[in-house]
């Protein structure tokens, strides 16, 4: 098969290295790719969300599959264009990735669903958001309601962060036109997880569970970014919970997307707490996560390339995926001024070095080479160091013995990745 990957972060680069193993793979092309990508797939100068180019490359090229990395070039129907064109595309139509691209609309359809959620509303106006937030009291969260790269959600513990939170999202629009309107739910508490599942629009199939860390700084401390490290399976979320998770909230949604006559194929990934009265939906994304998808592709024994094929053409009831039973752990190093604005431009070296520490693979999210050649840093989530041990502590030690490896003054990194588990 002839396969083009869109995106160019680590998630992409973890989808790169398992479809880069496949026996099925014939030529392997990723846009835009980065420079640790480029070890893996051909990479090419088309942006992610240039949908008209990417169809012109891929039918150039005879592309047979197209898989989408990140949740924006779906919403903006990068699967409705390949279906015009007659290419397979790994992700959901537009309609379907409105699950991501509007919390409003996931909320809507996870009531018609049934699906166990937070008590929620929307607001177009800040003044009347505020007034919410003040009868409703604190904690309370406060989401832009539009797509805002993961940091378009605050936790406000209390009423002026809260409302903090409103004016920077509805008045500053520090996030763009995600940020016309929000919505507000009630605080869940419990400890939260990422679940993933294959999708072919009638079938889900489970995939694995990892536990994000969303914060910044230790102790889950500071502002949400977009992922500071991962680890695969939590042990909160035992194989009891994960068939409470498929029946209660991932296949009702599945027919509810259906019954719309927009149904969801690619992957659905559930945001859920785990709370005293059982899971509950945060939100749903249309794609993997980042650094979740790292974890997971490190556990994955299956042949990842015919289960994404299989997704695009309804076979998944006949399909089944195997996984490492032994834990992963993924640790993100980031720039420093990360999640404000990253310092660009300085030098990294010691990859070589860390990618030869035992069970460890090296993930490049935000990298780029200098004319000279040298690596350096090129966004805000930098690298992703990912390991597979015995143990979630064997791979946590392995993990950082990779990151101590790296020599990058510029950059930093949190030091408890899988704390709660450990």
């Amino acid at each position: 098969m002839r396969v083009l990957v869109v995106g160019g972060g680590g998630r992409e680069h973890a989808l790169c290295w398992a479809i880069a193993a496949s026996p099925l793979l014939t030529k392997l092309w990723c846009a835009p790719g980065n420079p640790g990508i480029a070890e893996l797939a051909e990479c090419v100068p088309v942006g992610a969300t240039d949908i008209p180019a990417l169809i012109d490359f891929a039918r150039e090229r005879q592309v047979e599959l197209v898989v989408a990395g990140p949740e924006a070039p779906l919403t903006l129907g990068l699967a409705d264009a390949c279906a015009a064109a007659g290419i397979k595309c790994f992700g959901p139509s537009a309609a379907a990735a409105q699950l991501e691209g509007s919390k409003a609309f996931c909320k809507a359809v996870a009531d018609a669903a049934g699906v166990p959620t937070a008590a929620w509303a929307r607001f177009d106006d800040p003044g009347a958001a505020r007034a919410h937030i003040r009868a409703k009291g604190a904690p309370i969260v406060v989401k832009a309601d539009g797509l805002a790269a993961g940091k378009g959600v605050v936790v406000a513990q209390t009423l002026a962060e809260a409302e903090a939170a409103i004016a920077e999202i509805m008045e500053s629009r520090v996030h763009g036109a995600a940020g016309a309107s929000v919505v507000i739910e009630d605080f869940l508490e419990g400890e939260e997880v990422s679940f993933f599942a294959l999708c072919d629009g009638a079938t889900a199939l489970p995939m694995a569970a990892a536990q994000d860390h969303k914060r910044v700084g230790e102790g889950d401390t500071g502002p949400n970014t977009g992922g500071m490290g991962a680890y695969s399976p939590p042990p909160a979320f035992t194989d009891a919970v994960r068939d409470e998770v498929m029946a209660r909230i991932v296949k009702p949604t599945l027919a509810e997307m259906a019954g719309r006559g927009t149904p969801f194929r690619g992957v659905l990934f559930a945001g859920l707490m785990l709370t005293q009265a059982g899971p509950k939906l945060i939100e749903f994304n249309v794609r993997f996560g980042d650094p979740e998808c790292q974890a997971l592709m490190l556990r994955l024994r299956s042949d990842l390339l015919p289960a994404l094929l299989a997704a695009c053409d309804g076979e998944l009831s006949r399909f089944d995926l195997r996984w490492e039973p032994t834990p992963s752990l993924v640790v993100v190093m980031a720039a420093e001024g990360y999640p404000g604005t990253p310092r660009k431009g300085s030098e990294i070296r010691g990859l070589e070095r860390a990618a030869q520490v035992p069970g460890v693979q090296v993930f490049h999210a935000g990298t780029a080479r200098r004319e000279d050649g040298a690596l350096v840093a090129d966004g805000g989530r930098v690298l992703a160091i990912g390991a597979i041990g015995a143990t979630l502590r064997a791979a946590r030690d392995a993990a950082y013995a990779g990151v101590d490896a790296v020599e990058w003054p510029g950059g930093f990194c949190r030091r408890d990745i899988g704390w709660r588990a450990l």
